[in-house]
């Protein structure tokens, strides 16, 4: 199995790359947020791209991948029923990574409904399938802090939790619920400390 190669572009395309790994040509196919990094990185420079080799009925086929989160994200939505790698490949091409952590984290079915390709069951079945599994991977993304959530972590020092402590739960309580006002939130906060 492959899982990274590290060569030249030889042309790149926003769904396929010409990867030159030591005079050898992988077709590598991408999503367009790594697109958008190759093009960026500049024509003739060597890069690196995580791979996943996908087998079926006697076809290889290589997908690439800038970051090693994509990749991980793209595999995740392998293992949900009715989603194939080129399906996949389109989700993650339109949605960025962080984005779709944060809805697959939060439930929001209807967020995925925005990705061409992705109607309502899908949404609701990638939901089902994946939200307890992305909850470790979207622990680390960085949140946008509301009024509300600095009030909740307050009340949260206030109550004998260390700072960092509250600010991690209150992060974690607001990926799950983005709408959530002062009193749910110390609600889910409360029980994210629990948990710990």
């Amino acid at each position: 199995m492959i899982g990274y190669l590290k060569g030249i572009p030889l042309a790149v395309r926003p769904e396929q790359t010409l990867l030159d790994v030591g005079g050898v040509g992988y077709a590598v196919h991408i999503s367009l947020p790594t697109y958008y990094e190759l093009e960026r990185s500049g024509s003739g420079r060597e890069v690196g791209l995580y791979i996943h080799t996908h087998l079926r009925e006697g076809e290889i086929a290589l997908f690439g991948f800038w970051t090693e989160r994509e990749k991980h994200l793209f595999e995740l939505l392998l293992g949900v029923s009715g989603i194939g790698p080129r399906l996949a490949r389109v989700i993650l091409s339109g949605l960025p990574a962080e984005d779709l952590l944060a809805a697959l984290a939060a439930g929001d079915a209807t967020r995925l409904r925005g990705i061409p390709g992705i109607g309502k069951k899908t949404a609701e079945r990638m939901v089902l399938e994946l939200t307890e599994k992305v909850q470790g991977l979207a622990e680390d993304l960085p949140t946008v802090a509301t009024p509300a959530d600095h009030e909740v972590a307050s009340a949260l020092v206030n109550l004998g939790y260390k700072s960092a402590q509250a600010e991690k739960a209150v992060a974690a309580a607001r990926r799950q619920n983005p709408n959530a006002e002062f009193h749910d939130l110390l609600r889910a906060s409360l029980k994210f400390l629990a948990r710990a």
